[in-house]
């Protein structure tokens, strides 16, 4: 089994995780754009058992375009990097974004959402699972 650490910018909030990923995926919705300051976020979601953390963290809750539902993000104080964060429509379910892992060989996405907001210049692998 597979352990894997991330980690904000400062290092203060950390996470560990054991074993593999449930699914790995790339998120073209505005608020993913608007988070990560880049044109996409990829993220890593994990069974919640097989999440750890350490470190203070302050949460930052959004609610979703159609309103119904709340994602819980949760950002160091300090460097105020994400490093992990949770959905109310996917209860169980821990989502890290890949970049906190730090990690080039971490799995590549195997699904693109959203991608209506996708910028047209972006080229993604061949392979991908495409939902718009």
């Amino acid at each position: 089994m597979s352990t894997r650490h991330a980690a904000c910018s400062c290092e203060q909030l950390r996470l560990t995780v054991e074993g593999e990923p449930v699914r790995v995926s790339i998120c073209h919705c505005l608020a993913c754009q608007r988070r990560t300051g880049s044109v996409f976020g990829v993220q890593a979601r994990f069974d919640a058992e097989q999440v750890t953390t350490e470190g203070a963290s302050r949460q930052y809750i959004r609610v979703s375009d159609e309103g119904e539902k709340r994602a819980f993000f949760h950002f160091c104080p300090d460097c105020g990097a994400t490093v992990f964060y949770t959905m109310e429509a996917t209860p169980g379910i821990v989502a890290v974004p890949v970049g906190a892992f730090a990690d080039p060989s971490f799995p590549a996405p195997t699904r693109s959402v959203w991608e209506e907001r996708r910028h047209s210049w972006l080229r993604l692998p061949d392979d991908i699972e495409h939902v718009s």
